[in-house]
């Protein structure tokens, strides 16, 4: 898949206001992270580092757009930059800083080349529309050799030691990520994923609330409307319990690694634990066919990952 053919749209949080002390720039980039760019920004504009922020991580083998942030003192340097690789295309005062997780989402459009059969793709999409998708963490969160969960584990159990903060916390988040992918996959291959079930952590979509799920025929209709949904575990000491059926369900995931709750407390703040949403609404899909190329479009709420959309759309 070429970068032009994974397109990412950044969908803000909110709109720069017009005027204060901060920058937001729209750039538009390919063929570098996140990261990457606001190393190249902070250079080019003779910034420190930590200067430069953003809302969210973007893919690099992808044509992505998305907000940066840089002090307003250096607008004028903005009009005359040149940058391998990426353009900015428009810049807007505001008063506060642009911080980590100040966006609502992502859209994606998608080119999937030489399609033998669209009319399936139609479909498959038109059912994720009824019943959600599944919210899995994609296969970036386990690293380019998938063994960042290993690591994770081995840190809770006192087997490994020495890496940096930012290493502990990758490899712990993988490793709460994939025993919460076994769950969500227990849950479809038991037929509960579109049920709610009684001891649910249920979580209202519009404003992230959690509720013990109590009534299950009434909470049944929330779910169906997509106004809430279960939540699986990010395991942890602080993480809210679940009650009766799904309790156990999820001691027994911990059972087979040879792990407690208070295990993860050796993760330190790292782990603290917490709730994710099971099913999601697929916002806006579309598809268009354009010769024998199908592309589609759908948008996310952060945090979610389009692989696992495109998977299930292409059934790998």
């Amino acid at each position: 898949m070429l970068p032009q053919d994974f397109v990412v749209e950044e969908i803000p949080a909110y709109s720069p206001c017009g005027d204060g002390e901060h920058l937001f720039l729209w750039v538009e980039k390919s063929g570098m992270d996140t990261p990457q760019l606001a190393r190249l920004l902070a250079r080019e504009l003779e910034l420190p580092e930590r200067e430069v922020s953003y809302a969210g991580l973007k893919d690099r083998q992808a044509l992505t757009s998305q907000f940066y942030c840089v002090p307003a003192r250096v607008e004028r340097k903005v009009s005359t930059l040149h940058l391998a690789g990426a353009k900015v295309h428009r810049w807007v005062r505001h008063r506060n800083k642009l911080r980590t997780g100040h966006l609502r989402g992502n859209r994606f459009q998608v080119r999937i080349r030489d399609v033998q059969n669209p009319e399936a793709a139609t479909g498959i999409l038109a059912q994720l529309g009824r019943t959600g998708f599944p919210n899995y963490f994609g296969p970036q969160r386990f690293g380019a050799k998938g063994n960042n969960s290993a690591l994770g584990k081995r840190i809770l159990l006192g087997e490994r030691s020495g890496d940096s903060r930012f290493e502990r916390k990758l490899y712990l988040s993988a490793y709460q990520s994939l025993l919460f992918n076994r769950l969500l996959a227990a849950r479809i291959e038991h037929g509960t994923f579109e049920q709610a079930m009684l001891g649910d952590v249920m979580q209202k979509l519009d404003s992230g609330g959690l509720f013990l799920c109590e009534d299950r025929p009434a909470e049944q209709e929330r779910l169906e409307r997509f106004e809430i949904s279960p939540t699986g575990p990010l395991f942890g000491p602080k993480m809210p319990q679940p009650g009766g059926e799904v309790a156990e369900g999820e001691d027994a995931v911990l059972r087979a690694e040879g792990l407690t709750l208070e295990s993860f407390s050796g993760g330190r703040g790292e782990t603290a634990g917490g709730r994710r949403a099971y099913r999601l609404p697929l916002g806006n899909a579309g598809l268009r066919q354009e010769d024998k190329d199908l592309w589609i479009s759908f948008e996310l709420p952060k945090g979610s990952y389009a692989t696992v959309v495109l998977r299930e759309l292409m059934g790998d």
